[in-house]
């Protein structure tokens, strides 16, 4: 079985900077982590072939730097990894990304299934995934918090998470999935993975290597812009309510009317 798995490298929340110019996060400079919901990606992809054979190739799109984040995932027991990286890839929004991870995937050959994070903290879109599998023309299924393997290998039961609990949900290969946190306990890596994952070659695949058409990746792919950015202001304001309970209560529920909350 031939699984991919899409991680991404995103800013550490902590140290996250912002160009309004340009309307774009700062990378530069910045400690950069694997996305929080990729590890159960990695894990769910590992389980796949640890039951099922075969091997997990991590994919991601970014500067060449972005190479850490495969070495970590290789750590966990990743078995090959790949970057795309180019420079007219800068800007990308979600559909210039899908765009170029689908020409990466094609490139690999045969695929029997594409497994991302739910969506990315610095974007929170949630698109890609389903983006992905739209362009790759296989079937999707977001935010698995269970999976288990079916039809002797064929297959997937997946329990695809919603606002009113859960649908349960079967499918075969190939498939898409995004993973949710409840999905699994991404492993420790291990001594011997790391010392593999630091001598692994790991290759850089630019827009010509994937056969991507340059009105497609980057700013020029990419019909969404943005125009404006502002970092909003929080002003904490606090009165304290004197009197007996019932007078507080009063107090309170006249505030709270004038604020058009009830």
């Amino acid at each position: 079985m031939n699984i991919v798995v899409c991680i991404k490298q995103v800013p550490d929340a902590a140290s996250v900077k912002w160009d309004h110019e340009k309307g774009t996060l700062i990378r530069d400079g910045v400690q950069s982590v694997i996305n929080p919901f990729d590890y159960n990606a990695i894990e769910a992809a590992l389980s796949l072939r640890d039951e099922l054979g075969g091997k997990v190739t991590a994919l991601t799109m970014g500067p060449p730097q972005a190479q850490e984040a495969l070495r970590e995932a290789m750590s966990m027991g990743v078995d090959d990894g790949v970057v795309v990286s180019d420079r007219a890839f800068a800007g990308a929004d979600t559909l210039a990304t899908t765009y170029t991870l689908a020409q990466a995937i094609k490139k690999m050959g045969q695929v029997d299934a594409v497994l991302c994070g739910k969506q990315a903290i610095d974007g929170d879109t949630a698109q890609v995934g389903p983006g992905l599998a739209v362009r790759l023309d296989i079937p999707c299924v977001t935010c698995v918090g269970d999976m288990e393997i079916i039809d002797g290998g064929k297959g997937l039961r997946l329990k695809r998470m919603c606002e009113q609990g859960y649908d349960v949900v079967e499918v075969g290969f190939p498939v898409l999935l995004t993973t949710l946190a409840s999905l699994n306990t991404p492993r420790v890596p291990s001594l011997k993975g790391k010392m593999r994952a630091k001598k692994a070659e790991i290759p850089l695949w630019s827009a010509a290597d994937i056969g991507a058409k340059e009105e497609k990746i980057g700013l020029k792919g990419s019909p969404t812009k943005v125009f404006s950015t502002h970092i909003p202001k929080f002003e904490a304001r606090r009165e304290m309510l004197q009197g007996t309970v019932e007078e507080q209560v009063d107090f309170l529920v006249q505030k709270l009317k004038e604020a058009g909350i009830i």
